[in-house]
């Protein structure tokens, strides 16, 4: 029997604490409870990550994000019942109850938790040069700097397979020959990994226009220059279920100004606002994209994935932002390199 405590939280709770509950737990929703522990709603990552883009803060309350009216199978129902509800609703998880809308246990009916192989593939881009990271990169490509005793790149293919997905097709130019020795085809790191070359620079983007096969499922891009624990089934549940066209990882940036900054109105001040911070989502590198996508993509041309995200809104197309609110480095330059080194057991703890 599952222990529902971790997986329930009161109205009050902070999006935080739900987050936490959800990534914690075994489920991706957590349950809202009143006073009397009865289920009045439900709160999945994807709300959550909604509030956060609508301007609401980690601390704030769930109270206006949680789902109000959530479908809930009872102990009595059948499982051809419960399996219509889901379908329906097109929902993963129904929560169980007693008779007096307690929760029993959550039925998880995509079997999400079992990390089946998944047909979703992974495209990492790694045939930069790294240049900010020399004299390292001098003999070495950058996704095998090790750290943490292991290449930045194996790290990155070890957590996509964790979560079942092991299809990776990884883009190489700078030093490919090394790429491609260590990691042969995979399967000694339970994938299934197949290359493309790049005679040139061709772009975060551009590369995809060397796609051997046309995925027919969404499917991952990825610098291969990122350490980051962001759940890759929940990204990819966001893209489904909002029907994204593209979904791009973004990370929340802050800058504080170092001086008072003056409004002015014509030549009278109308404020004083002393050292203020500056909050803006930026690019994460990581993004789930729709296979149609590729019609957008030019060949043989040097194209970056701002652009073909420009392209996409300048023709309409649903374009969505997957905030990450978990760990996350760009190992772009050497200070970013070390700190890695410094972090690297603590966050990747699991993986050893």
């Amino acid at each position: 029997m599952q222990n529902t405590n971790k997986v329930t939280l009161r109205k009050t709770a902070s999006i935080k604490e739900a987050l936490e509950v959800i990534d914690k737990g075994a489920f991706q929703i957590a349950i809202v409870e009143d006073d009397e522990k009865k289920v009045i709603g439900t709160i999945s990552d994807g709300d959550a990550r909604r509030g956060l883009l609508k301007g609401y803060t980690l601390e704030s309350s769930i109270e206006d994000l949680y789902f109000k009216t959530p479908v809930l199978g009872y102990k009595s129902d059948s499982t051809d019942a419960i399996i219509k509800k889901a379908i329906k609703k097109r929902i993963y998880q129904i929560p169980i109850v007693d008779q007096n809308d307690r929760l029993l246990y959550i039925e998880d009916l995509a079997n999400l938790l079992q990390r089946t192989k998944r047909r979703n593939k992974v495209v990492l881009m790694a045939g930069g040069l790294g240049t900010r990271l020399r004299p390292l990169t001098d003999e070495i490509p950058k996704p095998l700097l090790k750290i943490g005793g292991k290449p930045i790149l194996e790290t990155i293919i070890q957590n996509f397979v964790k979560h079942g997905f092991i299809d990776i097709i990884i883009s190489v130019n700078y030093k490919s020959d090394m790429i491609k020795d260590y990691f042969g085809d995979g399967k000694k790191i339970g994938a299934n990994i197949t290359y493309v070359e790049e005679d040139k620079r061709m772009g975060t983007a551009g590369a995809l226009s060397l796609l051997k096969e046309i995925p027919t499922e969404p499917f991952f891009v990825m610098n291969a220059d990122l350490l980051t624990t962001i759940n890759f089934e929940q990204m990819l549940d966001f893209h489904t279920s909002e029907n994204s066209f593209a979904t791009m990882a973004v990370r929340e940036y802050e800058y504080q100004v170092p001086y008072g900054v003056i409004e002015i109105n014509e030549s009278e001040i109308t404020s004083i606002k002393e050292k203020p911070i500056q909050k803006f989502f930026v690019n994460a590198g990581i993004y789930v994209l729709s296979p149609k996508i590729l019609e957008y993509v030019p060949k043989d041309k040097f194209y970056d994935m701002p652009t073909l995200f420009e392209e996409l809104i300048n023709n309409n197309k649903k374009t969505l932002s997957f905030p990450v609110h978990e760990y996350w480095l760009d190992i772009g330059r050497m200070d970013e390199f070390q700190q890695a080194q410094s972090e690297y057991f603590r966050v990747f703890n699991v993986q050893g």
